[in-house]
């Protein structure tokens, strides 16, 4: 039996199925693959020029030093994903999903909002959202829907227009409800209230079967997670084209493309 049958007999026996992906799910979206900086200033030549790393850039401090440049990043990525159209293979996954007793949900550190837009009602969102805001100041806990918020970005310079997003409650600046690196002020219940419910419906689904998909080493939260909920049984697909290794082999590895894999599955599972 080949690894991809392997793969198919563990979705097709679930009684659940959760998704866990990381930034290489949305490669095949058309999202830009922001692994090293090479990968990150083909996506965005301006801050090559500048010699602006993505790490260095996804740092919360310039909201407070720099924010048309801290809003010029965000800003655009929040345009790009409003305009982004899920590729297939969400509605592959979501397809098998549907067809388990336990149904499907979606653990993602992707910030991008696809799963939602693909029709997914329960997802986890470990590192929060670009569609939603809260106070760079945090004058109040709340964490809102950046709806309605369009930000002008000079595409040659990357830097955004006032007027900036901004607190509904204090009128100052807003920022993205995402963890960043070196975060301290992210605010993080409404990730924490995802989490908690998907700990519960785990824990009740002891069945279930996860397909891991573009999710690398060097963020491992989402790694980390898929092995954790798969612990049990060892009933998880990893499809990564980089590094599939599981460790201690309790798994299926797969050493392949995202979309590719999950159309070849599907051929298999009919």
């Amino acid at each position: 039996m080949s690894e991809l049958e392997r793969a198919a007999e563990l979705i097709d026996g679930a009684g659940a199925l959760l998704v866990c992906a990381g930034a290489g799910m949305g490669v095949d979206s058309g999202l830009p693959d922001f692994r090293g900086d090479e990968g990150f200033w083909k996506a965005y030549p301006p801050y090559e020029r500048l010699g602006v790393s993505f790490v260095e850039l996804a740092d919360p401090r310039h909201f407070a030093e720099d924010p048309e440049l801290a809003w010029g990043f965000y800003g655009h990525r929040l345009a790009l994903y409003r305009a982004t159209v899920p590729h297939e293979g969400f509605r592959i996954l979501r397809s098998w999903g549907s067809r388990k007793p336990g149904g499907v949900r979606a653990f993602t550190s992707n910030v991008d909002g696809q799963f939602q837009k693909a029709g997914y009602l329960d997802v986890t969102e470990a590192h929060g959202s670009i569609h939603h805001l809260q106070c760079f100041a945090r004058c109040t806990g709340e964490i809102w829907p950046s709806d309605g918020v369009d930000v002008p970005i000079d595409e040659d310079t990357m830097r955004a227009a006032a007027p900036l997003p901004s607190c509904p409650r204090c009128g100052g600046l807003a920022r993205p409800n995402i963890l960043m690196f070196g975060d301290y002020d992210w605010l993080g219940q409404r990730s924490q209230s995802q989490l908690d419910e998907l700990t519960a419906w785990r824990r009740a689904h002891r069945d279930l079967v996860v397909v891991e998909l573009g999710a690398g080493q060097a963020v491992p939260t989402v790694r980390r997670y898929s092995e954790l909920a798969s612990a049990a049984t060892g009933a998880l697909v990893r499809i990564n084209p980089r590094e599939p290794r599981i460790r201690h082999d309790r798994g299926v590895s797969l050493a392949s493309n995202g979309l590719e894999t999950l159309e070849a599955l599907d051929a298999l599972l009919g």
